[in-house]
């Protein structure tokens, strides 16, 4: 490691120097905050040990007038005993620590390998901040992104609860990250829940946590996730799947913000946010009980939609470039540079599994395809569904696919009331007329299917 020593007594840097080169490091000294100033932006220390006195000048002074404001380089102050004071005080400026003269040699060698293990911490954790907000970037410029962003401010003023509702692969969880991100929660934890990945007799025991002993297995005391969510945020995805015990549960929480974990009868007092999200139909499952009515109506206090991709076609081409650039990265492979005919083709297609399955297409193309120039034909070779390239084409594959009749019976009424409305010119009565259905019959079904109404 490379570490600056500023001191005006020329056989402290000298004593310094040696103990540092004897270490294994590379040490440079400088006797005033010029020589420093130089040494710094030529050099780029990885570590500063700085005199609170420098003759006349002032190290402290030199400390927040240059370092904390030019540099992000950790910084040792060291001092006589009349520069204590100063040194304490650049300690609550940010300075890792500071040692008293006359200087003790282990102490001197053990400050300074604690003070670079804690600015690499430090790095790694600036880093995985950064890739973690990333990771929860919201790509678009589409009307209906910047819609729905507008209405995730609104929403990260306040505590109220949310539910966002839309098709797999949308991006909830995005959304929900954005919403915390956005919020007075931002700096406690965010915690996402998948009900329909824990298995059902495992739910409460990861939600609400258990006592040592509560069931065959529990060897330890464990919180629960919403415990562990405290004063932040807990993301409970596919919230339909969750068994209807665990939703008695939750309601709990919702209502008197309290849980008691398995096994035991204590209550423990929470403040944590729920932001839930569902691709079902809970309307349609409260009523074949399947979902706590009272639960859809505490957590549907504000809901929001996550659009699907085919609504946002114009946020294709930005999508495509965002995962370009990080599979590029991730596989250390040269970034693809895509035709327009390319883009074309994959613009036209209906991506049934949304941006999940853009993504995937991005990531096979690295796999599979050698060449930087992604052409149209090369689709082929990656999903040769893209190459129909027309709605109509795609929409072959409606009847062909397997899923559950009651979504796939939701699934044709929106399309179809869809694709009626636009002929009618979003005119509600004009398309009821049409379709020989009653007005209020047509609207609450629009509100049923989330359907909505251009203007």
């Amino acid at each position: 490691m490379k570490i600056l020593i500023i001191d005006d007594e020329r056989n402290i840097c000298v004593s310094l120097k040696y103990i540092l080169d004897d270490e294994g490091h590379q040490a440079k000294a400088a006797n005033t905050c010029q020589e420093a100033i130089q040494i710094i932006e030529e050099w780029e220390p990885d570590l500063i040990i700085l005199d609170v006195k420098l003759g006349k000048e002032s190290g402290l002074e030199f400390y927040e007038t240059y370092i904390t404001i030019k540099t992000n380089i950790p910084v040792v102050m060291i001092s006589g005993h009349s520069g204590i004071q100063e040194a304490v005080r650049a300690i609550k400026l940010g300075a890792y620590d500071f040692l008293e003269k006359p200087l003790n040699l282990p102490k001197v060698k053990l400050t300074i390998k604690n003070a670079l293990d804690y600015h690499h911490l430090k790095t790694d954790y600036s880093r995985l901040k950064i890739d973690f907000q990333n990771q929860y970037k919201i790509i678009g410029n589409s009307q209906i992104i910047l819609q729905t962003l507008e209405i995730v401010k609104k929403l990260a003023r306040t505590n109220t609860r949310v539910l966002i509702r839309g098709e797999s692969g949308t991006g909830k969880e995005l959304l929900a990250f954005a919403i915390h991100d956005s919020s007075t929660r931002k700096d406690m934890p965010f915690i996402k829940f998948n009900s329909a990945a824990i298995p059902s007799e495992l739910i409460e025991s990861e939600l609400f946590g258990h006592e040592k002993g509560a069931f065959t297995g529990a060897i330890q005391t464990k919180k629960g996730m919403i415990e562990l969510a405290d004063k932040g945020t807990l993301f409970l995805d596919e919230i339909g799947d969750m068994s209807l015990a665990a939703q008695s549960k939750i309601l709990r929480v919702l209502q008197e913000g309290e849980v008691q974990r398995v096994g035991s009868t204590d209550v423990i007092k929470v403040d944590t946010r729920i932001i839930a999200a569902t691709h079902k139909n809970l309307e349609v499952m409260t009523k074949q009980g399947l979902f706590r009515e009272d639960l859809f109506f505490r957590l549907n206090v504000v809901p929001l939609i996550s659009p699907p991709l085919r609504e946002r076609v114009s946020d294709i081409p930005l999508l495509i470039e965002y995962y370009n650039q990080k599979f590029s990265t991730e596989l250390k492979l040269p970034a693809k540079k895509f035709t327009e005919e390319a883009l074309n083709v994959i613009s036209k297609y209906d991506f049934p599994g949304n941006i999940r399955e853009l993504k995937n297409l991005v990531e096979r193309l690295f796999i599979f395809i050698d060449d930087i120039v992604i052409e149209a034909d090369d689709l082929l070779t990656i999903n040769d569904k893209l190459l129909q390239s027309t709605r109509g084409d795609s929409a072959n594959s409606f009847w062909s696919e397997t899923k559950l009749f009651s979504d796939k019976k939701d699934e044709f009424e929106k399309k179809y009331l869809i694709t009626q409305l636009e002929l009618h010119g979003y005119n509600i009565s004009k398309t009821a007329a049409a379709l020989g259905l009653q007005q209020p019959n047509l609207s609450r079904k629009i509100k049923e299917l989330e359907i909505r109404i251009k203007s």
